[in-house]
């Protein structure tokens, strides 16, 4: 008589195995989620920590296994820029925008290879494809570098400017633009510039240097007041000797080259021929 109460609790118990995950299934799911983070993890670490050459080999790699995942070909079109292969970015990177998910700011990033492999006319034209609502540093800070390539000064120092108030750390923006008043003549501009690219990051050795050749081409042949060691000390004396000796001031830059060797904590080999060619001439 109690057959088919059992019939019916065996039905219903396998209804529920059905539609129920089994524990083996719960861990199988817990375990893609564990390596899906982890990949992430994995390919952020390679974008930021990684040496540049390891993190090309593993997006190849995961690219090969994986061709149609966008986070993957951005990834390997990120990193080889990092490994200065700049001529392979291009492609890696148009891949990227040719796929489903593109984002603007892919095509900021192939604009930036282009102007790394020398293609301003391409990467203006990739700049020009994107939305002025699209309004981002690297995007203003790139827009500024094609006019300045252009010799379009007016819309340079605008995308300059706009780029500055968009990040925290200007001071590469800044020397940019200082140099690009530099290279127009503008000298008392740039130097202004140089100064606050220092103010942001006292350590940038380029804007030191900058600075020192746009106190030079005004005829001030004194180092500017700057946290610096002694080997730096030398190599920008040896700048502002030969900024000097452009100007036709040959025995100040002389005198320059003399107290950047004496002050080099080592031989400084190429002041010292700098120095015998003067006295040669």
């Amino acid at each position: 008589m109690r057959h088919p109460f059992i019939v019916v609790l065996c039905l219903s118990g396998a209804a529920l195995t059905a539609g129920c995950a089994g524990p083996d299934d719960n861990v199988d799911r817990a375990m893609q989620t564990v390596n899906a983070i982890d990949e992430n993890n994995l390919s952020d670490l390679m974008l930021t920590a990684a040496d540049p050459r390891e993190a090309v080999a593993y997006f190849q790699r995961a690219v090969g296994e994986q061709p149609d995942r966008i986070d993957l070909q951005r990834g390997l079109a990120r990193s080889l820029v990092r490994a200065r292969s700049n001529a392979a970015a291009v492609p890696a990177w148009e891949r990227v925008l040719q796929m489903e998910g593109a984002t603007h700011d892919d095509r900021v990033n192939y604009a930036d290879a282009l102007i790394r492999n020398g293609k301003w006319t391409e990467a203006e034209a990739a700049l020009d494809d994107i939305p002025p609502t699209h309004e981002t540093f690297r995007r203003y800070r790139l827009e500024a570098m094609v006019a300045d390539s252009n010799k379009e000064w007016s819309k340079a120092d605008h995308f300059y400017e706009t780029a500055i108030g968009l990040t925290t750390t200007p001071s590469g923006t800044l020397n940019n633009w200082g140099y690009s008043k530099l290279s127009r003549g503008a000298f008392a501009d740039a130097e202004r510039l140089f100064g606050e690219a220092l103010q942001y990051d006292p350590d940038l050795f380029t804007a030191k240097n900058n600075l020192v050749l746009a106190r030079g081409a005004q005829r001030n042949y004194q180092l500017p007041i700057l946290d610096l060691t002694q080997t730096e000390r030398a190599r920008l004396l040896h700048t502002m000797a030969l900024a000097a000796v452009r100007q036709g001031d040959v025995v100040i830059g002389k005198e320059l080259l003399q107290d950047a060797i004496d002050t080099h904590p080592q031989h400084f080999e190429e002041a010292v021929r700098s120095l015998r060619a003067l006295e040669r001439a």
